[in-house]
């Protein structure tokens, strides 16, 4: 089973594991896949349905918390494998990068949910696979975290960067993404395993801004940095990234999955731009309050 929207749906997956390995995987979900469609936050609902049907293998891709996960662990007791998409946004912040499956992590983040889940798959004695992405990028994902580039890139705005713009990041590309809940599924080498996965170099935030630019085909971007602490955005998010050094190790996903990815950055870029940004679909209008806001103050100090 792959849970999806919290308020929209599931796809269950009604076969053993060994049904989904090799070529034949495409072919096996494409005519046993069945959609069942409810509110996740429908405990009842959900434990009904999958106890109804029985399932053996869970991909959960957007729960938050335990306490979303508890039902469906009840309601298949002979469940063979719970795959679980956590995020790299668990770990505690640290001056000692990239971030390893070891690592400490930060029970007040805000994706602790993710952290408890991980928890109670192991306190129940399942067989879990948690994947922990650092940033997504890539066609038709949910938040396209380029998205906000090519924006100003299309309007011909400046493109204004916290800081120096020398901050460390790394995306992942979705499809790269897929692959790996792909190759977890029935390996038992991720039992009760995490893997960090992400693109296998590291980017700064001035770098990612002129790798856009070159993927969507504009000229050299004019960056601005700021000083976030200048400014009062109010409940506005003046940029899509954390503002700090923030990147994952993927060598443990490499050496035991035999992982690698597809894409590299810019090349993942053009592929995200020519099949979904430059088709004109894009998940948010552009929004250039807070740009104004830097750019004003800017002008203002010149």
């Amino acid at each position: 089973m792959a849970a999806t929207s919290s308020l929209k749906s599931s796809l269950l997956l009604p076969s053993t594991i060994s049904d989904f390995s090799g070529a034949a995987a495409a072919v096996s979900i494409s005519t046993q896949v069945l959609h069942l469609k409810g509110d996740r936050q429908d405990f009842e609902f959900v434990k009904t349905s999958l106890a109804a049907n029985g399932y053996d293998v869970v991909y959960d891709i957007n729960g938050r918390e335990a306490v979303q996960v508890e039902p469906i662990i009840e309601a298949l007791p002979n469940l063979q494998q719970y795959i679980y998409c956590s995020s790299a946004g668990v770990y505690l912040k640290s001056d000692i990068l990239p971030h390893c499956e070891v690592d400490a992590v930060d029970p007040k983040s805000r994706h602790k949910g993710k952290l408890e889940t991980e928890s109670l798959l192991t306190s129940r004695g399942v067989n879990w696979t948690s994947i922990r992405p650092v940033y997504i990028y890539g066609p038709l994902n949910y938040n396209p975290v380029e998205e906000w580039f090519f924006h100003r890139l299309k309007a011909g705005r400046p493109i204004p960067i916290p800081g120096a713009g020398n901050q460390i990041t790394q995306l992942g590309h979705v499809k790269d993404l897929a692959r790996a809940f792909n190759l977890v599924l029935g390996n038992p080498k991720a039992s009760k395993q995490i893997f960090n996965i992400s693109g296998a170099k590291y980017v700064t935030f001035d770098g990612l801004a002129r790798a856009c630019a070159k993927a969507g085909g504009f000229p050299e971007p004019e960056l601005v940095h700021y000083n976030p602490k200048e400014f009062d955005f109010g409940k506005k998010k003046a940029f899509p990234f954390r503002d700090q050094h923030f990147f994952a190790s993927v060598e443990k996903a490499t050496s035991e999955l035999g992982w690698t990815p597809e894409f590299d950055l810019v090349q993942g870029l053009t592929n995200s731009y020519n099949l979904d940004f430059g088709r004109g679909t894009f998940r948010k209008e552009a929004d250039f309050t807070t740009d104004d806001m830097i750019l004003d103050k800017k002008l203002a100090t010149v």
